[in-house]
């Protein structure tokens, strides 16, 4: 099967990529384009605020947000397809 020789990272590598092309994307058609506004709304998964763990010495903190909208799941889909394909 094509697409299995390759590595994990190089997969999460386009993955990423594509969301962070779909993004991109996503905001310029909303900001430019009147009617489609819709594709520059922004959805939020993850915590609003980080975690911090004071241990007086060290300070940590923990936090993970993604931002979603419609085009980055796009790019997303887009970047499996194509990473599929080659």
């Amino acid at each position: 099967m094509k697409g299995l020789d390759k590595s994990k990272g190089f997969f999460i590598f386009t993955v990423f990529l594509g969301a962070i092309g779909g993004s991109l994307l996503g905001d310029m058609l909303g900001t430019n384009i009147k009617f489609l506004h819709a594709l520059k709304s922004v959805y939020s998964i993850g915590t609003s605020k980080p975690i911090t763990l004071d241990l007086k010495v060290l300070s940590l903190s923990f936090g993970l947000n993604y931002n979603v909208n419609l085009m980055s799941i796009f790019g997303i889909v887009l970047a499996i397809i194509l990473y599929r394909k080659a």
